[in-house]
């Protein structure tokens, strides 16, 4: 028995969420007293061997460049085909874009029971019991699985990365896939320096601050903080941002450690896609506004007055 686990990449780089997943994993397989194993599909530039430092012990890589994009079917196969042929017991992903496409296929392909969304590790006390977010994470869920193999998807950003040392054995892998069926036609990349979903730190802006033209101040906070830039659902539908930076029921669901909003009110859809944060930072010059009920810390303040000032207060404390 083993535990597997699927390490995610973009352009060649192992995506923060993945090394999350290596050590939730990890600490799984601690548990349960066996192996953590990994598994990468497409080739990377980062030297593999060097992610045991995060406990991993064997990582199966298949360098083959059909599988540098991620094509479901295609993976569900390799990963399927790889479990089975180490025998593992429990395979972990993390719960984002790439993860929600296979691990559901591949419940069904392994007949193996699904916990997404896991914000803790599984309780084996008494069975095989993980804990989820349910209701936009409103409320939790202990989910038993009970099924020979366990799938597990980790919400990002609820489990924190942990070095142990050492050095990963990184053996080919080569499965037997059928033809893809999926085309790459172009490949637009999001704008922004830091991944959304990878922020440790994320500043958003909403209608408060009346258009485009003044969302100078927003990406000058962000800059100070290196953070990533978000926006809630009517700055986006207004152009005033691109999709990708909408965050919310309808948009991308988010957990940063700090999460700033800036002119927000604080519809319950927007709290949906960000409620997971650890902590939550409101600036709005309604005082009434609903967000702040769900604030860890507010401002109460015109967002023209405050953010300028928090921006050079920030700066000065780095000496920039």
């Amino acid at each position: 028995m083993s535990v597997l686990i699927f390490i995610d990449h973009a352009e060649g780089q192992i995506k923060k969420a993945s090394l999350e997943a290596i050590s939730y994993g990890v600490k799984i397989a601690q548990q349960n007293g066996t192996t953590a194993e990994g598994i990468v599909l497409g080739n990377v530039t980062e030297d593999l061997a060097a992610l045991g430092k995060y406990g991993v012990q064997k990582i199966h890589h298949a360098a083959d460049a059909a599988l540098d994009h991620l094509d479901a079917q295609q993976y569900t196969a390799a990963i399927a085909q790889l479990a089975q042929s180490i025998n593992a017991d429990v395979i972990v992903f993390s719960n984002n874009t790439t993860g929600k496409a296979i691990a559901p296929r591949l419940s069904a392909k392994l007949k193996a029971g699904l916990v997404s969304g896991a914000v803790a590790l599984p309780d084996t006390a008494n069975g095989f019991t993980v804990k989820k977010n349910v209701f936009s994470g409103k409320a939790f869920a202990n989910i038993s699985i009970t099924t020979a193999v366990k799938i597990i998807a980790l919400s990002p950003n609820a489990y924190k990365i942990e070095e142990t040392g050492g050095s990963a054995e990184v053996v080919a892998y080569a499965p037997t896939l059928s033809a893809s069926k999926v085309k790459l036609v172009s490949t637009t990349k999001a704008s922004g320096e830091i991944p959304l979903a990878e922020a440790e730190i994320v500043v958003s802006g909403g209608r408060g601050l009346k258009g485009p033209e003044n969302w100078g101040i927003v990406e000058d906070l962000a800059k100070a903080l290196h953070a990533g830039l978000a926006c809630s659902r009517p700055v986006a539908d207004a152009h005033w941002r691109p999709h990708n930076e909408h965050v919310g029921q309808t948009g991308g669901a988010i957990a940063p450690n700090l999460y700033i909003a800036i002119g927000i009110s604080g519809a319950i859809q927007h709290l949906a896609g960000v409620n997971r944060s650890k902590v939550i930072v409101v600036i709005n010059k309604d005082a009434e506004a609903p967000f702040f009920k769900a604030a860890d810390y507010g401002i109460v303040g015109d967002a023209f007055e405050v953010v300028p000032k928090l921006t050079a207060a920030i700066n000065k404390l780095k000496g920039a």
